[in-house]
């Protein structure tokens, strides 16, 4: 999910950037096709650039301000802005019919976190090592993480986020350390006739995030480090699903949360209907506005674990460059700025999270966004959503089975060794 609905919101989409070959220098890269690759020893062609992104939903237009701020001293490599609709669906399927054309007209293009390793293994995008290199020793190690593929950076991070625990403070003073202490307060709930705890568990990709963060926080992982190779089939992988399940069986997950979204679990938060929530960072300005009954009663917290800190699922954008790009030099430099200060903090002032780490203890950006500090500790132990080649297909069998275990239609055994088997099945 991308962070410009989830935060941070639950959305779908990131950045990826692209890159051409043996561009003339000052030649434009509108339209057309090339011969580009993915060579990494050369680093080539200056002039204009365009940049793909989704439509950009922040009250600021984060995106016309990183443009502007780089035209304004970059006359002779402008950024365009090719903005796409509001679907990550349709953003994904509009990059990959471009790239898989070979057209030239898409330069750096905004990757939604889990598609990254799709477009590195069908080559579409420039591997970012020798003369491509970035140096990424000041951002968030997850985020990174999340742009990496077989052990190379294909994207840089240019904004990320990640899940937090809200709670009720007035009800519950103390935030829940563990996932064993939150629902050990949830007689609490039951005391004030509201609901204990939800997530997105919808048949859909927040299903995917919630799950990914239950088991990931048990221990358990769906993927090796190929990509390829299913290992969700372990038992921390059942505990954690299983956390889950338990959930449902005992009403501290409201029955009716097996149909919530990003949207209606927020919403039913703010009417003073559940004690905790684990949702996207920008929950928490709507929560605090006029018109939400928990107004001043809000606390928030990382998620909790098994024997501390749970671990939340990344969201974010990464930006890339194509392989078929014609300005391939101007494409790294621009790369470049937006994980510099300048870019990351116009981000930041955005309250969009950023991917560098420093800003994370700035004090202008904590006074505007209370909840940094505690945003910062989840992002750092965040794990990105299963790093494949195949994420769709991933996704579809994680969402599914949890799903059927969630509703008592399939054991967690069951549940979780048809997830190994169609992870297995993703590729083929």
């Amino acid at each position: 999910m991308s962070s410009k609905n989830n935060a941070l919101l639950p959305k779908a989409l990131v950045a990826a950037a692209a890159a051409a070959l043996l561009a003339v220098t000052g030649c434009s890269s509108d339209s057309g096709t090339s011969t580009g690759s993915t060579d990494t020893s050369k680093a080539e062609g200056r002039g204009p650039i365009t940049y793909v992104e989704g439509k950009d939903t922040t009250e600021t237009g984060v995106v016309k301000q990183l443009i502007d701020q780089w035209n304004s001293t970059h006359p002779n490599e402008k950024v365009t802005f090719k903005e796409q609709t509001n679907s990550a669906d349709q953003q994904h399927d509009d990059l990959v019919q471009h790239l898989q054309a070979k057209l030239s007209d898409y330069d750096v293009v905004a990757l939604d976190v889990p598609w990254t390793a799709e477009f590195a293994a069908n080559q579409w995008i420039q591997p970012l090592k020798e003369a491509f290199e970035l140096n990424t020793s000041a951002l968030i190690p997850a985020t990174v993480a999340s742009a990496t593929y077989n052990g190379t950076l294909y994207a840089a991070p240019k904004n990320t986020n990640g899940g937090l625990l809200y709670y009720r403070k007035d009800l519950v003073p103390n935030a829940p350390a563990t996932w064993a202490e939150m629902i050990a307060s949830c007689p609490v709930a039951k005391q004030n006739n509201i609901g204990c705890y939800s997530g997105q568990f919808k048949q859909y990709e927040g299903l995917t995030v919630n799950t990914a963060e239950a088991i990931n926080s048990a221990g358990g992982k769906f993927v090796g480090p190929d990509g390829k190779t299913p290992v969700v089939d372990s038992p921390e992988s059942r505990a954690g699903l299983q956390a889950l399940v338990d959930g449902f069986k005992s009403g501290d997950i409201p029955a009716q949360a097996i149909e919530y979204d990003e949207p209606k679990s927020q919403e039913a938060f703010e009417k003073g209907q559940l004690l905790f929530l684990r949702n996207w960072p920008n929950v928490y300005a709507s929560a605090e506005a006029d018109g939400s009954a928990v107004k001043g009663k809000v606390g928030v917290a990382p998620l909790p674990g098994v024997n501390g800190k749970g671990t939340s699922t990344l969201g974010g954008y990464n930006v890339a460059i194509s392989a078929f790009s014609k300005n391939k030099a101007t494409a790294l430099d621009f790369l470049r700025y937006l994980i510099g200060e300048q870019a990351q903090r116009i981000i930041g002032e955005s309250s969009l999270p950023p991917v560098l780490t420093s800003l994370y203890d700035d004090p202008a950006l904590i006074e505007k966004m209370g909840y940094l500090p505690t945003l910062k500790e989840g992002i750092l132990n965040a794990v990105p959503r299963p790093v494949t080649p195949f994420y769709p297909a991933v996704s579809k069998a994680i969402q599914d089975n949890a799903y059927a275990a969630l509703k008592g239609d399939k054991s967690v055994d069951q549940a979780i060794k048809d997830m190994q088997a169609g992870i297995a099945s993703a590729g083929k």
